[in-house]
């Protein structure tokens, strides 16, 4: 039986990645610590089997919107919460493990080098953000879902779940450290945000779905600002060093820096543009029914 003590290196009192070692060695039949991300030998580890997990995502749901088109749709509630409760969990846990492996670097070596330092890629990190990778084609199901009950497709729904799974790709290729910040704040978002999804299906009045979207415009912004503030830094260092200040270079590829920092800006854009026309819209509509009865009641008074 495990000791609970709280240290640097166990900021939960116990060391939980020995359990998911445990656990992944169970039922894999080798250990988490022999983990790597190779192209062409790990599962989905090639642009190809991107693009043709995207594309058959694509024919999935346009072609089943299709299919249905004159079916009723599908209740599935129990499936729906199940899905739901536990991508809620499992991202939970996730965000876990990832921060007992963070923390302690950041702590110790400091911001810079836990984002940029190529040591603080470790393999225990890497496993990690590669189970991260994958947990976004389990969520492609959130689309199976709306099809099949026959919800509106938004884009920005379907562009951001086929796209994230090509985020995630591009940046394990380029093993690039600071993944840590989107993909902790991507989960804390997805802690809350399914979470939110199972409870619509039990009945509960819930009045913070409008956090929630502040919550995701809120990750893309910190996502940017950390990326933008790196991504000069590492330019500084490389083009102008002596003659701008900088905290030095940051590994990765600037290929994948480039594709990241353009691909969340199109997220920021998506999601402040839902937030305006769906949100602001509501409250225009509100208040211009709060007037109306107002002029109606004077009118009557009169």
């Amino acid at each position: 039986m495990s000791v609970v003590h709280f240290s640097i290196d166990r900021p939960f009192g116990i060391y939980l990645f020995k359990y998911f070692d445990a656990l992944y060695t169970a039922v894999l039949g080798t250990p988490a610590t022999k983990f790597a991300f190779v192209d062409g030998v790990t599962p989905l580890s090639t642009l190809t089997e991107v693009v043709v997990s995207c594309l058959t995502y694509y024919g999935v749901i346009f072609g089943g919107r299709y299919i249905m088109r004159n079916s009723e749709p599908l209740k599935c509630k129990l499936a729906f919460q199940i899905h739901n409760i536990l991508i809620t969990i499992v991202s939970g846990a996730l965000l876990a493990l990832i921060v007992e492996q963070v923390l302690p670097k950041m702590i110790r070596h400091g911001f810079h080098y836990t984002v940029c330092n190529s040591k603080a890629f470790t393999t225990e990190v890497e496993i990690l953000y590669y189970i991260n990778y994958l947990i976004k084609y389990w969520e492609l199901l959130d689309t199976v879902f709306l099809v099949i009950k026959k919800k509106k497709l938004e884009f920005l729904h379907y562009f951001h779940h086929s796209m994230t799974m090509a985020l995630c790709y591009s940046q394990l290729t380029a093993k690039t450290p600071v993944s840590c910040v989107p993909i902790c704040l991507n989960l804390c978002v997805h802690v809350v945000m399914y979470y939110y999804y199972y409870l619509t299906t039990t009945g509960v009045k819930i009045w913070w779905k409008k956090h929630l979207t502040t919550m995701q415009i809120s990750q893309f912004i910190i996502d940017l600002l950390v990326i933008g503030g790196l991504a000069y830094s590492h330019f500084a260092y490389v083009f102008f060093r002596g003659i701008l200040p900088t905290s030095g270079t940051c590994t990765g590829t600037e290929t994948a820096a480039i594709f990241g920092s353009g691909l969340l800006t199109a997220y920021l854009l998506l999601f402040v543009n839902f937030y305006r026309t769906t949100y602001n819209a509501k409250e225009k509509a509100l208040k211009e029914q709060q007037a109306a009865a107002e002029r109606l009641k004077t009118k009557m008074l009169l």
